[in-house]
């Protein structure tokens, strides 16, 4: 968040990130980006969407507080709208909170918290929302997630006392703003070498060329003919293992890919059966079994890994051989 407070201090102009997934950000857009101009004509912030083919956006939102605050009002009261209507379809009884990430310079988050947790404390206390200060920086910034979660109401105002910490105390030294990652990093597989696109070029990956060579050649089924084994010491058709992977539902979209095309091609390259579990209400992630020879399994994990910026964020991997 930046401050410029003007000659007089009557003009303070906040800007304010915030992290959002694509469905969020495809709700604040709207049809036509029909919604976001209405927010933008009405609050009279500046609100920019970054670009990309990302899981995550940035959005920013930059105006006089009290700007701000109005186009805070109309995401917060947009998204416990699409709340509403998601719940029309479901058997849950209890609402969710509307829930917003917000992304602050570390140096900032000392002071949000307070001493010994007093600041963050009354902030909750007061307003009725939840606030959470992410530990760790969020990944190549100086920034930190905060997530704040309640009604439309709590949330506005606790937006406006975290703005009040902010621009008492202003970020120390340079930020480097968080930028998310890409959904995906295409892999081409050519002639036996595998590569790794990276803007305009095909990159060689010797490491995947070896992987992919040995997930052929270890295939769990003997092929027709081979009875000697692929590689001197190893068995032709060493067991097969099972892997599971736990994946955000809002990331499973990247894996599978437009009519499954993904998930084919990962299957395929891989040489591994790869199973991915169906959605189970109120949770919000699913699981995927990768079953097959190391090598499979670790081809098809660096694939799904390649598709998707953070497949595995709570680290439930378990492997059974």
């Amino acid at each position: 968040m930046e401050s410029k407070v003007s000659e007089g201090g009557l003009n303070v102009t906040l800007t304010i990130r915030l992290l959002m997934h694509g469905k969020e950000v495809g709700s604040i857009i709207g049809k036509k980006g029909e919604t976001v101009k209405k927010m933008r004509e009405e609050s009279g912030a500046r609100i920019n969407i970054s670009e990309g083919n990302c899981p995550e956006r940035i959005v920013t939102i930059t105006g006089p507080t009290d700007a701000i605050f109005k186009a805070f009002a109309m995401i917060a009261y947009k998204f416990e709208e699409d709340i509403t209507n998601s719940m029309s379809n479901s058997t849950a009884t209890s609402k969710p909170p509307v829930t917003l990430r917000l992304v602050v310079p570390a140096s900032q988050c000392g002071s949000l918290i307070g001493k010994g947790g007093s600041k963050i404390k009354e902030i909750r206390e007061s307003t009725g929302a939840q606030v959470q200060v992410a530990g760790d920086m969020l990944p190549n910034s100086t920034e930190r997630a905060v997530t704040i979660s309640g009604t439309p109401d709590a949330i506005i105002q606790c937006v406006k006392q975290i703005c009040v910490v902010m621009l008492e105390s202003p970020p120390k030294g340079a930020t480097i703003p968080y930028r998310p990652k890409p959904a995906s990093t295409p892999v081409i597989f050519a002639g036996g070498q595998a590569y790794t696109i990276q803007g305009q070029y095909a990159i060689p990956h010797p490491d995947l060329t070896k992987l992919h060579q040995l997930a052929m050649q270890q295939t769990p089924f003997t092929p027709l003919g081979q009875t000697t084994p692929a590689f001197p010491g190893l068995d032709a058709s060493p067991p097969a293992s099972t892997h599971e992977l736990t994946i955000p539902n809002d990331l499973i979209g990247c894996i599978i890919g437009r009519q499954g095309t993904k998930i084919n091609e990962i299957r395929q390259m891989s040489g591994a059966q790869i199973k991915i579990a169906n959605a189970t209400e109120g949770s919000s992630e699913r699981q995927i079994t990768i079953t097959g020879t190391p090598a499979n399994i670790s081809l098809a994990q660096y694939l799904i890994n390649a598709s998707s910026p953070d497949p595995d964020p709570h680290g439930k991997n378990t492997f059974t051989a």
